[in-house]
């Protein structure tokens, strides 16, 4: 009888100790607030968000304080809800949520577009939560423009509530105004961060526990699932938080896995630490047992100087009958250049294969000369008690800010204009320059009455120096590499060429600004000036981008980029001018001749070859990652050059079609829809903008706006419908009716089919479309020609059939 209640106690245990189980958290409190907003709304992720115009959290405040406003442009990475309403505060302005005692998630959603009278760049605030200052005089344009640059923001703290009322202030920096498009109050579970293990965590190269407890406020600065994809809110396990994939931080050859295994859950690790999918993807270091030894597996986090910071390290040896015991895989951990952990064994920690556990630590990050400073983690493989393996292993990263003993989290903003550091041509004319003055000035004072020629030559050349140092203050320094060669012209050049920015020689507008079309004094030829727009949500960062390409690269079919001028907080760009402009100007909407079906085929002929030598003919790869109408300009003998580089991106020519992982950039109607699920961006992103325009050539209809039995598509799924059921013919550009050869348009449907494969590895290269269309533009002047022959037989009557088609 003993044996048997004895073993019933043993499986009571078991199972109160694993679960297998990932049931979802279920918040106490849960509020989405669409801040400027009248009605209720459903966000692109399925969540209702309420409109804030009745006031409903904000009764005590004057509603002459604030006002609702609608943002003026909807950038493509941004959803309507929360972001296109904002309410817009010029008076401090409270929002109190009645919430249950604990700790709550506070998300707050920026973004930082231009509003109806209101200039966003001059808006400064400061933001509080209960006792906790969150930010001081924050400015979102600021932040936004951090590379890499992002159009919204949003900033998560976790607030420790005691008197069950969240109070989340506005407050406007003296002549400004604050804003906010949305605010997110969750619970969490109480010990999930704050109050685990007593609440004391350890404080990294001393003997000291950290207390978290419920006088501690934290903000979120990361949340990474290692080795896997991003995880959106909703895939989380209840608290709507994100997790990103770990690319952009990770430093290193690394391994990743992602095996299928069932994750087991603890007591001490419940279900809600984390999603199952975090704990089954990772990073190691490889099979090689001495190149593991002889680096780190690393990651870099940009974080505030001045504060702790809560680490949090997630694991799981997760490869089924590949680790499962103890001194198999082991591991030493290093974070911000102290030892967390010598010997870090995860089958030890956790209890076995499939078992996910975590470890916390608290380091402090010193003030320094720079507001911001890299807080890195790194793992390497220890041959202390012999493991089998030399390789370490991370499943996940979560890492917090903590208030510091005002209650505050705020830092200062980014720079505005951060100033690049010198390279060292120019450190060394620097010093030069300086020496010269010295020497100048020397040899003046010892000379000055024995040969007043030579003094008074001396004096012209200081004055020149001083001359060019008052100038050179004007200038910003250039962050170009080594070795670039670029004219660089004064803004009295700009302003002469183009008549002080005479409107009347505007010849395009876009993204970046208005082109100008302009004459530079001393040059020949007529060139085309693009001036930064200061409202342009693109800025300096695709300005230095577009030169350090340009510079390098020399061919027939990309535009050729003259020089550039960064005087007096102006930046513009010269380029040769195409005389004959877009080739969108030439598909519709307009009153130019149409092109014939040979003209066009040159015209993407031309266009495929300037992307090809961007993906292999340069000395690095280089992925467009802007392919579009308006991107392709055409000269004066209707040359097709590939223009507008501010977006590339550029690696080394030997990895071409490796994944680079970034932020989404581009057009939407263009955009390869694999970059935008997976944010990993390869040349066949290209190849698939790339075949978009190939549709446009065709039908003569915008890459957006095609409706299709009452719904709103891309041309591409447009153009897709049309060929599967082989009514290619029907969508065509009317002018090219009975003009193209049918052998011409099926390899010309069949170019544009594969290069808009959803899957990447699908689609051609751009190589292969070059021939393609080659062989395209062969069979229509085959065609042509037999049919000339057909006619009269002779080459008057070819050349004039050609003319005509």
């Amino acid at each position: 009888m003993l044996t048997l209640i004895t073993f019933t106690v043993f499986l009571f245990i078991l199972f109160s100790s694993f679960s297998s189980t990932s049931t979802p958290y279920t918040p106490n409190d849960y509020i989405l607030l669409n801040c400027g907003e009248s009605s209720n709304s459903t966000s692109d992720d399925g969540r209702i968000w309420l409109g804030d115009d009745d006031y409903k959290y904000s009764s005590s405040n004057p509603k002459t304080s604030s006002f609702a406003s609608i943002a003026s442009y909807q950038d493509f990475s941004v959803t309507r809800v929360p972001y296109m309403t904002a309410r817009i505060f010029h008076d401090k302005f409270i929002y109190s949520f009645p919430v249950s005692h604990g700790p709550k998630f506070l998300r707050l959603y920026f973004y930082p577009n231009d509003y109806p009278g209101l200039d966003i760049t001059t808006s400064f605030f400061s933001v509080s939560a209960n006792n906790y200052t969150l930010l001081h005089n924050f400015s979102a344009y600021l932040v936004s423009s951090i590379p890499p640059p992002q159009a919204f923001i949003i900033k998560e703290f976790i607030i420790p509530v005691t008197n069950k009322v969240l109070n989340v202030t506005f407050t406007p920096s003296p002549n400004s105004f604050a804003f906010v498009n949305g605010i997110e109050v969750v619970s969490m579970p109480t010990n999930i961060y704050m109050g685990h293990n007593y609440g004391s965590v350890k404080l990294l190269d001393t003997n000291y526990l950290f207390v978290l407890d419920n006088t501690t406020a934290l903000e979120t600065m990361c949340r990474l699932n290692v080795g896997g994809r991003d995880l959106s809110n909703v895939d989380d396990t209840g608290m709507f938080r994100t997790w990103n994939e770990d690319g952009p931080y990770s430093f290193g050859v690394t391994q990743i896995f992602q095996p299928e295994v069932t994750i087991t859950y603890t007591l001490s690790t419940p279900a809600y630490t984390a999603p199952e999918v975090v704990y089954k993807t990772s990073r190691s270091m490889g099979p090689n047992a001495r190149i593991n030894f002889n680096y780190n597996l690393t990651w870099f986090f940009p974080v505030d100087s001045g504060f702790y910071y809560f680490v949090r390290l997630h694991f799981c040896e997760s490869i089924p009958d590949t680790i499962t015991r103890v001194n198999e895989r082991v591991f030493t951990i290093f974070i911000y250049n102290h030892t967390a952990e010598k010997a870090m064994d995860v089958i030890a920690a956790s209890g076995g294969n499939g078992i996910p556990v975590y470890k916390d630590y608290v380091v402090l990050v010193p003030h320094s000369s720079s507001s911001t400073q890299d807080l890195w983690i790194a793992l390497h493989p220890t041959n202390e008690g012999r493991p089998m393996f030399w390789d370490a292993i991370l499943n996940g990263i979560e890492i917090f800010k903590l208030s510091n003993s005002d209650g505050s989290l705020a830092a200062p903003n980014p720079e505005a204009q951060p100033v690049p550091k010198l390279s060292m041509v120019q450190q060394n004319h620097s010093k030069s320059s300086q020496i010269k003055v010295i020497v100048g000035a020397t040899v003046l004072g010892s000379i000055v009455f024995l040969l007043l020629l030579l003094s008074f030559i001396f004096w012209q050349r200081i004055k020149q120096l001083w001359y060019n140092m008052k100038s050179s203050n004007r200038r910003k320094v250039s962050p170009l590499s080594e070795g670039i060669r670029c004219k660089h012209f004064s803004l009295v050049d700009i302003l002469n060429a183009t008549n002080n920015f005479d409107d009347a020689l505007i010849i395009g507008r876009g993204g970046f600004g208005n082109v100008y079309k302009g004459q530079i004094q001393g040059m020949q030829c007529e060139v085309a000036i693009k001036r930064l727009n200061s409202k342009s949500h693109q800025g300096e960062n695709e300005f230095w981008t577009e030169i350090e390409l340009l510079s390098q690269l020399r061919y027939i079919n990309l535009v050729s980029l003259i020089g550039y001028c960064n005087d007096s907080h102006e930046m513009i760009l010269v380029y040769d001018y195409m005389a004959n402009g877009t080739l969108r100007d030439h598909l519709y909407n307009c009153d130019n001749i149409p092109f014939s079906w040979k003209q066009r085929l040159q015209i993407c002929i031309g266009a495929a070859r300037g992307l090809n030598y961007l993906h292999s003919g340069a000395v690095k790869r280089i992925i467009h990652r802007d392919v579009k109408t308006t991107n392709i300009l055409l000269d004066e003998k209707w040359v097709a050059k590939v223009s507008d580089f501010g977006l590339s991106k550029m690696g080394p020519i030997f990895t071409a079609n490796v994944p680079i992982t970034t932020m989404v950039k581009g057009t939407f109607g263009y955009m390869d829809p694999e970059y935008f699920r997976r944010l990993q961006l390869t040349e066949k992103s290209d190849v698939y903008s790339f075949g978009v325009v190939l549709l446009e050539v065709l039908c003569a209809r915008p890459a957006v706006d095609i409706r299709l039995e009452d719904e709103q598509i891309g041309l591409a799924g447009w153009a897709l419908k049309c060929v599967e059921n082989e009514t290619i013919e029907q969508i065509i550009d009317p002018y090219l009716q009975g003009k193209i050869a049918p052998e011409s348009l099926r390899v010309f449907a069949e170019i544009a089919r594969t290069c808009l494969h959803e899957m990447g590895v699908e689609r051609p290269t751009m190589s292969d479309v070059v021939g393609m269309l080659e062989f395209a533009l062969e069979l229509q002047e085959t065609a042509e020609t037999k049919e000339a022959v057909e006619v009269g037989g002779d080459t008057i009557q070819a050349q004039t059939i050609n003319d005509v088609v």
